[in-house]
């Protein structure tokens, strides 16, 4: 007769103080820090955050990385590792990557399109109406809802296993900093925060790397890593694996949860107005640049990160010395690994009571960018002006964005306390099985809104709700035959969330395109072509309002597009109409140009890092040899220091001039 297997509690490293003082003193500190910074380049640089000119690709870049990385990225890549072995962080980081480049030829499309919008919703109510516009204001907001969730779960989780910290507590003390600057600075302090986290971020994965790899007594080097996992092999083989070991890519539970991050993964870009927000940021011209970048830098977060803490963590649960596992004899309980406690356990046996403040601070870095990125996102979403005051002026939309980011930071903590009340946790989160149901069916319309003209409301409609029923039906009945009950456990379960994501994105692309084309539309795009003309019209009042807090298009706005696009067809002198026929044809084909190049980028990286890499290693079953593992892990290591380049060097490069300016500005009116 078997007995059910005993576990321990995971023993906190730290006290409450350092986690109250981490959540509360260090948010408060960067917002400082924010404050300062935005407030000597609002004083001595002019920045127009309404222009794309302002936001370079290396900033784009970093902010798709800083935006990108929750804290799931960072816990749940390592709970891969530990689960799939080596598999488990490369098919995370396929699962953000792909993404990330494809979404550049969406960016590319809505510089071509509609290079004044503001929102994704913005296009969709210009061509679609109010009614598409409230079903995708409702895919926008609920898309943010649960990347908050994710965010404070992960992050709240963390804290509590490292000091004790109560997890309520850290949901509702998390947001509070992140709301402070984003307030004060706006579109602007994002980009800075993405920059200043991002640093930190590359520099804790560098501190670990040579850690685990290099100087730790616990492993030392990448061939006793090697032998320890060997060893975990034999001890608590991995189930579907090649010989049970973690040292393959032939790992069916790997294949299946790659399949899952790949599918829903296109919900957490295509669905966030995050990155809408850096597309609509960035220069036409560099847009390709930015995403192209973005996609390549953050692969390394996860697959270096995970493959250092993660497998550090299986290969040292009984063979630290000495023993100081934090839940020494036992492994981590199933709730422990779904918590995403994998990286803190490893970090505490690499570093002691230092790896646990390491791991501390790059998971509240994670949690803070991220967020502050879906507070800007949500501002810019909130429909103030769209529907209850067409008339108001710019700083009443400002003041109102305020108290609507206070209000969801407010509401993230409680969001994060109800799902942790019925014990959602991270791991289940990051299935994604209601994302993949519920979000993934508005991917293909959204990106089809700004780059078909034959699509009709019709199609956006059946897609986006049919798919949904589809891909609910498939989650439901996926779980209820493979498992053989419906319950919160089994629903996470990776084929329960493979079922749902392939029948919601499936089943919403042939609806969105069949029903389409039973009566195809003929759209121009002269519409959304025209917000930027319409916006103009807004009056000087909002002149200067950060692009974060101007409202999405408005319903008067709309009744006077016909008469404004008239009167712009008429000619002030044939001289000046065929010059700016000739400009905007000149950048029509320019866009073009973008977007086959960005085309042709996501697919050869596509084929890369999906097919070519994973593949031949998955159906020849091989089991890494200590020179091929070798070779493995110093990839990761250069692929991390390359990203680092981009993300912290890059934008400072590009910056120069600026940072020239406003240094020698501050410099002079000290001096005075």
């Amino acid at each position: 007769m078997s007995s059910e297997p005993s576990y321990s509690e995971f023993k906190p490293l730290l006290a409450q103080s350092v986690g109250y003082g981490v959540v509360v003193g260090v948010g408060f500190f960067f917002a400082g820090v924010m404050f300062i910074l935005t407030t000597l380049q609002r004083k001595f640089f002019e920045f127009s955050p309404a222009s794309s000119e302002e936001f370079t690709p290396g900033l784009i870049c970093c902010g798709i990385v800083s935006a990108w990385t929750w804290s799931a990225t960072l816990l749940q890549s390592s709970t891969v590792a530990y689960t799939f072995g080596v598999s488990g962080p490369w098919w995370y980081g396929v699962g953000g990557t792909i993404q990330v480049a494809m979404f550049g030829m969406v960016a590319s499309k809505v510089k071509q399109n509609a290079n004044g919008a503001h929102t994704f919703l913005e296009i969709v109510k210009t061509r679609f109406g109010t009614s598409a516009h409230i079903l995708f204001t409702f895919y926008g907001f609920l898309c943010i809802l649960l990347v908050c969730g994710s965010l404070l779960l992960g992050g709240s989780a963390t804290v509590n296993a490292l000091t004790g910290m109560n997890i309520t507590a850290a949901c509702f003390l998390l947001p509070i900093g992140i709301a402070v600057y984003v307030i004060f600075g706006g579109l602007r302090a994002t980009f800075i925060c993405d920059w200043s986290h991002t640093i930190i971020l590359f520099i804790i994965i560098y501190i670990f790397t040579f850690r685990a790899y290099g100087t730790s007594p616990a492993i030392g080097s990448v061939s006793r890593l090697y032998d320890l996992l060997e060893q975990a092999s034999i001890v608590t083989p991995v189930v579907g694996n090649q010989g049970g070991s973690y040292l393959t890519m032939k790992s069916d539970q790997g294949l299946v949860f790659g399949a899952i991050t790949i599918l829903s993964g296109f919900t957490g870009v295509f669905c966030d107005q995050g990155y809408w927000q850096r597309a609509i940021a960035s220069h036409p011209e560099s847009t390709t640049k930015a995403y192209m970048l973005g996609g390549i830098s953050w692969f390394a977060v996860p697959w270096a990160f995970a493959s250092c803490l993660g497998l550090s963590a299986r290969a040292l649960i009984t063979n630290a010395s000495p023993p100081n596992f934090p839940t020494y004899p036992s492994p981590l309980s199933p709730s422990q690994i779904s918590a995403g406690l994998a990286a803190p356990a490893a970090a505490a046996v690499l570093m002691g009571k230092g790896g646990a403040i390491t791991v501390l601070l790059v998971v509240f870095m994670a949690v803070t960018s991220a967020a502050s990125a879906e507070l800007i996102g949500v501002s810019s979403l909130f429909i103030y002006r769209t529907y209850f005051r067409p008339n108001a002026t710019g700083d009443e939309i400002v003041r109102v964005s305020h108290y609507f980011i206070c209000f969801w930071a407010v509401w993230m903590g409680c969001w994060a306390t109800i799902l942790n009340a019925v014990h959602i946790d991270l791991g289940w989160v990051n299935y994604l099985g209601y994302r993949g149901c519920i979000l993934s069916p508005a991917v293909i319309p959204i990106g089809l809104t700004v780059s078909w003209s034959k699509l009709t409301k019709a199609g956006v409609f059946c897609g986006a709700i049919g798919g949904a029923c589809f891909g609910m039906l498939a989650w439901m009945i996926g779980c209820w035959k493979i498992y053989g009950q419906i319950n919160i456990s089994n629903l996470a379960q990776p084929y329960s969330a493979l079922c749902s994501s392939l029948a919601g994105l499936f089943f919403s692309g042939i609806l969105t395109v069949g029903v389409s084309l039973l009566n195809p539309a003929d759209y121009d795009f002269s519409g959304t072509r025209a917000i930027a003309t319409l916006e103009d019209t807004i009056g000087s009042d909002i002149s200067g309002v950060d692009t974060s807090y101007r409202a999405s298009d408005t319903e008067s706005q709309n009744e006077k597009r016909d008469e404004k696009q008239s009167s712009l067809k008429q000619p002030v002198s044939n001289i000046v109409e065929v010059g700016l026929e000739n400009d905007d044809e000149q950048r029509l084909r320019s866009l073009k140009t973008v977007f086959r190049k960005a085309f042709i980028y996501s697919s050869i990286l596509t084929l890369i890092v999906v097919i070519l890499v994973p593949l031949p290693l998955f159906f020849s079953h091989y089991v890494f040899s200590k020179k091929f593992y070798t070779f493995w892990t110093a990839c990761s290591i250069i692929w991390a220091f390359a990203s680092g380049s981009f993300c912290i060097v890059f934008p400072l490069w590009e910056s120069r001039n600026e940072i020239g300016t406003i240094l020698g500005s501050a410099y002079r009116s000290i001096r005075k």
